[in-house]
């Protein structure tokens, strides 16, 4: 589908996150694909966004990996609901993603954990998140003690550090339309299954 093709219901997957599945490998063309932007909100309500890598996909749900201790890991633990914004600015599209989000279990973090880089293992355990650093260099002193204690041997997962998944309850796909008449289709849970209609742009 190019940028200004028409969005028909009828070519949709009735399941959003297959559907989600062929229009993320069809963004071949951005340069960072998985970049997503990520809304928590505290318990009163006052929103908060960040961008985050979506590490995670699978048959029901979406995911990302973070400091359990930073802004967003605070609020999720006080109101575990959040919004996924995915957007290809190539193809004019974007998918939206809302619902309850829990955290992984611990073999699913360590697994992606000892997977990542050993930099960005050591950055891990570096970095109180979210928490006031007195300068560059503290947080770089910080690293370099951290490169010794670990030295010849496998770095572990913090405690503190783990996966989040969102299991959505709306999915909505947004295909960009010459005019703002943009095409706009919402899956919303109707029992166990996915009801499918067209909203106006």
């Amino acid at each position: 589908m190019a940028r200004w093709d028409p969005l028909h219901v009828a070519d949709l997957d009735a399941d959003p996150m297959v559907q989600f599945a062929r229009w993320f490998d069809e963004g071949t063309e951005m340069p960072d694909r998985e970049a997503v932007a990520l809304i928590t909100a505290t318990p009163d309500g006052a929103p908060s966004a960040r961008m985050v890598l979506l590490r995670f996909r699978d048959a029901t749900s979406i995911g990302w990996y973070t400091n359990y201790e930073s802004v967003k890991g605070r609020q999720l633990a006080a109101n575990p609901q959040a919004a996924v914004l995915w957007y290809c600015e190539p193809r004019g599209r974007q998918v939206r993603f809302e619902g309850p989000v829990a955290p992984m279990t611990t073999a699913e973090s360590d697994a992606y954990f000892a997977k990542r880089p050993r930099g960005h293992q050591l950055g891990a355990h570096a970095s109180r998140q979210s928490e006031p650093l007195a300068s560059r260099e503290a947080l770089e002193a910080r690293v370099f003690a951290l490169e010794v204690e670990y030295e010849g041997r496998a770095v572990p997962r913090p405690a503190n550090w783990g996966g989040y998944r969102l299991t959505p309850n709306l999915v909505e796909f947004w295909q960009q339309r010459e005019d703002r008449l943009h095409d706009r289709v919402w899956y919303t849970r109707d029992g166990g299954a996915w009801r499918i209609e067209r909203r106006y742009p």
